[in-house]
């Protein structure tokens, strides 16, 4: 009896798994210097169609780069970039990033100045298709969610583009179904809304 309870305590110990070092945003910090090309050196990116990473849940940037280095999401130039790495280096990137403050002000000196009427149109849209339920009512992201207040509005257009011709998925097809029967002008104006978020 006594070996068959040592057994299952040992089995159990064997299945739980050891302790997550905490990641290192300062050596995330210091893996980055590749990425500020694209992505800017405060991780607030001035590249059109390139997102910015400053203040993403970092559960979404530590998804998003798996995606790439296994190949399951396709964009050549970020594929490349995460050939090789680690799971310590993705994490530690992951967190470097969600540390960053997002521009509070416009953020992008290429951002049109807000257009009253489009603002409008896309908030009646955000709250329509329930927007804030997955991604938080700032829009500030959780989990695997981004932070959508504040990003490039072209890059979220884009984004949505995708998702609705079905040429992107997330991990599942949530964002596909959200953005059916959604017009262009519908995703031009709940773009615009979400990019001028503070």
């Amino acid at each position: 009896m006594r070996d068959t309870l040592g057994a299952a305590a040992l089995a159990a110990a064997l299945l739980v798994p050891p302790p997550a070092a905490a990641a290192d945003a300062a050596r995330g910090a210091s893996l980055a210097a590749p990425c500020a090309a694209c992505h800017g050196a405060d991780g607030n990116s001035t590249t059109p169609l390139v997102p910015s990473l400053a203040g993403q849940p970092p559960v979404f940037l530590t998804l998003q780069m798996v995606l790439f280095r296994e190949g399951i999401r396709a964009v050549p130039a970020m594929n490349a970039a995460m050939e090789g790495i680690t799971d310590r280096d993705v994490e530690d990137l992951a967190a470097h990033y969600a540390a960053l403050p997002p521009h509070t002000d416009p953020p992008h000196a290429d951002q049109p100045e807000r257009d009253a009427a489009k603002a409008a149109r896309g908030a009646a849209l955000s709250v329509q298709h329930r927007c804030g339920v997955c991604h938080l009512p700032g829009y500030t992201g959780q989990n695997q969610m981004p932070r959508l207040a504040g990003q490039r509005e072209d890059f979220l257009l884009h984004t949505m583009q995708d998702y609705q011709a079905q040429r992107r998925t997330g991990t599942d097809t949530t964002m596909n179904a959200a953005l059916y029967g959604l017009s262009g002008q519908d995703l031009a104006d709940l773009a615009h809304y979400l990019a001028i978020q503070r």
